[in-house]
Order: structure tokens, then C-alpha cells, then sequence
């Protein structure tokens, strides 16, 4: 919802060429806020505000818009008067920016910036979507091993105004191949000894990544070592950038975002919700649904073969819905473990036999229990025990069947190299349906048949 606080005074400030009013604005508050305050104004009159800050200001204020109304506002100006604004972004950010920009103007704009900051943008565009290389930035504190403690934080005082962090410094060799990492504290307490060289202080041990490397598995290394960037290097091991906290928390969630999606069958969007077509929206979900009705028919056709059977013990139909829910939950609940393990990397698919022994024991549990209730319940409409017997046996199969369908496909796909969340709740329980359909009626023909 927009912010509608300021907006009248902003308007009359406009008007009025308030310079004074507008750079107070820009300035007083946090970034995010001032955005915030001015998603109402139109793509010319944010510009307008924008120009009475200063530059590196303008460009994190801007930074907080969404994309596409960044990319609005890149349009309708003339590339000279961005330019400026876009060479204080940092490297990634500025690929981020320009990704949904005419390619007439982004070449505009790039023929503006320096020689470094357009081969910058070239070397990161190059990478596709997902992997590190698409989300690091090139600005990173690096630093050859022969310097010594003194002569490193005057280094890095040259470099702070260029750097996006200087949490860790990267020690590299003449090839700049990654040698170790020392950190600005280490640096700073250790000035008592101002002459001790940096190869004696590092750390040669380096959790990095590689340049190729999937964002989950970066996202895994940085919270399983609680780190606030991380390297990122080539097949020879030179540093190639870095990849920082609030880069991989995008990346978390944008996971999240998409696994949400996944888990409700519907295809991840690449807009907003409200900026998303009505007819792109109803594709994305309408291509589930289809497959999901498939399923739901393919359902109504089993139990049309069962109809002399249901005709003739209609008191097993009140129970069929008790049946496949209570299947498609359990499929749910396994589906949703394994996917979560797999994200976190607490299972691989090396690890479906275990999988597998785990929640066949665990479905034999839950279906014991649960069948107990359905025993229970079934006795009343029964017209015999013998009869009763059909639903609480049924009950632990299908559980059972559950627990194995659920945990077993999403870890079938991670082998297929898809997305195990492809394996939505929904589809999951659309199988179990079927599934559970035919437990049904074959436990009901093995005890009652004649």
C-alpha cells in the first residue's frame, strides 16, 4: 500500500522548486523511507527529487524502488542524466538494474561509463540466472601477501570509498589466485605489531565458492559458517569477487518466494502479483490445474470401475473421502520434510535407502494410530466386524503408500536434476488420490469379495 503522507507537500515543493525543502526530504530519512514516501509520484517527479540530492544519495534512494518502476524511470530519461547516478551503484546492482532496460538505451548508458565499470558489467552479465557469478560484485578488498599490517589498512583506506565491504580482506598472489583471508579486526589488533606480514596473519584455509557454483549451495557454505560474504573464484582459484550478506539474503528470499509457489502449484512470477497480466497469471496456474484435473479424472475413472463393488457395500462410501485425505496429508507432510532437507542439505539423494527405512517405519506408526480412530468410527457403519476390518486396514496401507510416495518423488527429481519443490503438496496428494482409490477397493475385495 502506498505511503500518501508526504505527497502533497512533496507536489507543492515541486511546483514551488523548493531546493532547500527537497534535499532536506532526501536526506532526513533512511533511504528505504524517503522511496517509500514517494512511490505515489510519477517516474518524472521522483527524478525531480531525486536531482536535488547528491549523487551517491540519488542512487540509494533509487536503489529501493522496484524494478520495474527503476526501469520506467531509466527509460524516460535521457541517458546522460542517469549515467552518472548508475557508475555509484555497485557492480551487481547495476547489471540488476539494466537486465529489464532497451538494450538501445543500456548500450547508451554504458558508452557514458568508465572503460572498468563496462567491463565489469559485460563479465557479470555473462552469467545465467542461479549461479554465484550472478550475484557477486567485482568490488572486493584484495590485497598481496607481501604487505604488512601497516601498509594493508593504508591500502584498504584507499580502496574503502570503491568497496561494497571490507568485513574480510582477500590476500592474493601476483596471478591473483586466492591465497588466504584476514579480516579488518584482525588487521586493526594487530597494529601493535605494524611490521608482521600479511601471509603470517591470514588464514589459508578459505571457505569460497566457485564462479559456476548453484546459489543455494552458496547460501548453504554461508549460513553452515555463519559467514558475512564469501569469495568467489574460477577453475584456476582467482578471485573473481565477492558475495555478500544482503546479496545471499535476496537469494533467500527468492528461494523461499518460489518454493511458496511450487508448494500451492503455481508458477513462480517474475512481476508482482498486481503487475502480472490477468492472462499471464491464468496461465501460470492454469497449467497446474490442468495437470492437477488430469489427475482428479483420471480418480473419477478408477472408482467408476468399482461401482458394482460400491453399489453393493454402499456403506464404504461415506469413508472414501476420509481415505485418500488422510493419504494426500501423510504424502504432504513427507513431501514437505524432504524438500526442506534437501534445501538445507540434510539429505542428498544418496540418501533414499535411509530415507526410504525411515518413513515406512514412521507411516506404520502414524497408520497404526490413525487406524484405530477409523476402527472405531467404521464399527458403527459396518454391518459386521469383519467388515469394519476394511477401513482401518486401508487406513495404514494408504498412509503408508504416502509416507513412500511423498518422500520418495521430490528426491526422484533432485536426480533428475528439476526442482524437488516441482513436487507441490497438490500434485503429491493428486497421486496419493489415486493411489488410495485402488487400496481401497482391493482391501475391500480381498476381505468382503465373494
Amino acid at each position: 500500500m502506498m505511503n500518501l503522507l508526504y505527497l502533497p507537500e512533496l507536489r507543492e515543493m515541486l511546483a514551488e522548486n523548493d531546493h532547500e525543502g527537497l534535499l532536506e526530504f532526501c536526506t532526513a530519512l533512511h533511504p528505504a523511507r524517503t522511496a517509500e514516501f514517494m512511490e505515489a509520484l510519477t517516474a518524472e517527479e521522483v527524478w525531480n527529487v531525486l536531482r536535488h540530492a547528491d549523487t551517491q544519495l540519488a542512487s540509494e534512494i533509487f536503489a529501493y524502488f522496484e524494478h520495474p518502476f527503476q526501469v520506467e524511470i531509466i527509460e524516460s530519461r535521457d541517458p546522460a542524466e542517469v549515467a552518472e547516478m548508475i557508475s555509484c551503484m555497485s557492480a551487481d546492482d547495476r547489471v540488476d538494474l539494466l537486465s529489464g532496460v532497451e538494450d538501445e538505451t543500456v548500450n547508451a548508458i554504458l558508452a557514458l561509463l568508465s572503460l572498468e565499470e563496462r567491463r565489469d558489467f559485460h563479465r557479470l552479465a555473462r552469467y545465467p540466472e542461479g549461479v554465484a557469478g550472478a550475484i557477486m560484485t567485482t568490488e572486493v578488498a584484495r590485497l598481496p601477501e607481501i604487505l604488512t599490517v601497516r601498509q594493508a589498512l593504508d591500502e584498504i583506506m584507499r580502496q574503502a570509498e570503491n568497496l561494497e565491504t571490507i568485513y574480510y580482506v582477500y590476500v592474493t598472489d601476483d596471478n591473483d589466485r586466492l591465497h588466504g583471508v584476514v579480516s579488518t579486526r584482525q588487521l586493526v589488533s594487530s597494529l601493535g605489531k605494524p611490521d608482521r606480514k600479511l601471509s603470517e596473519l591470514m588464514e589459508p584455509e578459505v571457505i569460497h565458492a566457485q564462479v559456476t557454483e548453484d546459489q543455494e549451495e552458496v547460501l548453504r557454505k554461508m549460513a553452515d559458517y555463519d559467514l558475512l560474504a564469501i569469495p568467489v573464484v574460477d577453475d584456476t582459484l582467482q578471485l573473481v569477487g565477492i558475495i555478500t550478506h544482503d546479496d545471499i539474503l535476496d537469494v533467500v528470499l527468492e528461494e523461499a518466494e518460489e518454493d511458496a509457489y511450487r508448494a500451492a502449484a503455481v508458477e513462480p512470477l517474475e512481476e508482482s502479483y498486481l503487475q502480472t497480466p490477468v492472462l499471464t497469471l491464468s496461465w501460470k496456474r492454469g497449467v497446474w490445474l490442468t495437470i492437477l484435473f488430469g489427475g482428479a479424472l483420471l480418480t473419477v475413472m478408477t472408482l467408476s470401475q468399482f461401482e458394482e463393488e460400491l453399489n453393493k457395500y454402499a456403506w464404504l462410501v461415506p469413508f472414501i473421502p476420509l481415505v485418500i485425505s488422510t493419504g494426500g496429508n501423510t504424502g504432504n507432510q513427507s513431501a514437505t520434510l524432504i524438500i526442506m532437507a534437501l534445501n538445507k542439505g540434510d539429505v542428498s539423494i544418496y540418501d533414499w535407502l535411509t530415507v526410504l527405512r525411515r518413513e515406512m517405519l514412521m507411516g506404520l506408526i502414524l497408520g497404526s494410530l490413525l487406524c484405530v480412530f477409523g476402527f472405531g468410527i467404521a464399527m458403527i457403519e459396518a454391518p459386521s466386524l469383519w467388515a469394519a476390518l476394511v477401513v482401518p486396514i486401508t487406513v495404514i496401507v494408504v498412509v503408508l503408500a504416502g509416507t513412500i510416495v511423498g518422500s520418495m518423488l521430490p528426491l526422484l527429481f533432485k536426480s533428475l536434476n528439476l526442482d524437488p519443490a516441482l513436487m507441490s503438496n497438490p500434485f503429491v496428494a493428486g497421486v496419493i488420490d489415486l493411489v488410495g482409490i485402488l487400496i481401497y477397493m482391493s482391501v475391500t475385495i480381498l476381505l468382503l469379495g465373494e
